[in-house]
């Protein structure tokens, strides 16, 4: 077996919060770099305000994503961190804990075993500053010579 680490960087822009970027290809390039056939890759976002998802990455799905993650999780409701931290990003890390922080995608023949429709999403739900993010990846399992 064989296991292959890699990460995904990049500045997100001083109107991020609620921002959508599609990894799925920079995730297939990786695949293709570490040389492994079958596994499973591991999407991550270290920090407690991005999550990792699966999603069609088409602009009305996000306009729709926005909407229902605001309507569950209120940025203007009074919270318990805000309180005792004052940094007014409370909602951010509810938001990211609600979606979750990584996603695990089989491996077949050297590629993603996912829907024609379906990309891996990091979605950002920080309060409105440019943050550098990283997204880390780890690709198990193995190459077509084992």
């Amino acid at each position: 077996m064989k296991v292959f680490s890699s990460d995904i960087k990049w500045e997100t822009s001083a109107s991020s919060e609620l921002d959508c970027r599609d990894l799925t290809a920079e995730v297939r390039a990786r695949i293709r770099e570490s040389g492994i056939r079958d596994g499973i890759v591991n999407v991550f976002v270290p920090g407690s305000t991005g999550s990792i998802v699966s999603i069609e990455a088409e602009e009305g799905l996000f306009q729709d994503l926005r909407g229902i993650v605001k309507r569950l999780v209120d940025g203007n409701a009074a919270y318990e961190h805000q309180r005792r931290w004052q940094d007014n990003n409370s909602h951010s890390h509810l938001r990211a804990t609600l979606l979750g922080a990584s996603l695990t995608v089989p491996l077949r023949n050297g590629d993603l075993a996912i829907g024609a429709w379906q990309q891996i999403v990091f979605v950002e739900f920080d309060v409105k500053h440019p943050r550098k993010r990283t997204v880390l990846l780890q690709v198990l399992g193995i190459s077509s010579a084992e």
